[in-house]
């Protein structure tokens, strides 16, 4: 039986290097969906909704493949914190969390159109900022420029330092695409990331 297409439903380049670990042949495509919250919506509820509505958005215009689709929502005290675009709002999302616990809610969905297959899973990082002093701040960002990443934070480089602790049960779901949870939604799905491979 021929392995359906494997599709990540993202153009972050942080997924796709993630994705690539798996050594599983895919093609990006980027989902076309309105990100912004609904009233009252959790950060978790709304990276949920999300992951879900992008592999589904790619799903349906190709119905043959298995799409991958993911969001992260940073959750500081029930407030979803994205991705700040600019040195001024990172500024001010790196100040309020200082000190402070935030939520890294990651979720991922899978999604197939000819079989009717979606589901999609959270997997939440909880990360202890240490108290930072707006020299610190100003230099980490300069040197990171971090205005794509939710909450100015890039743990898989020079924002580690900005850490006191990371909990969490699939070590990649704060770079953005939690693989353990990926793993599992493609093998119900239908393809095995360990199935027979060329040599």
């Amino acid at each position: 039986m021929d392995t359906p297409p494997l599709i990540l439903g993202s153009t972050s380049r942080y997924r796709r290097e993630l994705l690539e670990r798996l050594r599983l042949p895919f093609s990006v495509v980027a989902p076309q969906v309105d990100e912004t919250p609904n009233p009252g919506e959790t950060p978790a509820a709304l990276a949920l909704r999300l992951a879900l509505a992008k592999a589904q958005a790619v799903a349906a215009a190709h119905p043959q493949a298995i799409v991958i689709g993911s969001d992260q929502v940073a959750d500081l005290g029930g407030e979803p914190i994205g991705k700040p675009g600019t040195h001024e709002r990172a500024l001010g999302q790196l100040r309020r969390m200082s000190g402070n616990e935030v939520v890294f809610q990651t979720a991922v969905a899978v999604a197939r159109a000819d079989t009717g297959f979606a589901r999609v899973l959270l997997a939440p990082v909880r990360v202890r900022f240490r108290a930072l002093g707006d020299d610190e701040i100003e230099r980490y960002l300069n040197a990171e420029r971090p205005y794509d990443c939710a909450g100015s934070a890039k743990s898989e480089g020079l924002g580690i330092a900005l850490l006191d602790a990371i909990e969490s049960d699939d070590p990649t779901a704060l770079v953005g695409l939690p693989l353990i949870r990926t793993c599992a939604l493609l093998r119900e799905a239908g393809l095995d990331p360990l199935a027979a491979r060329p040599a």
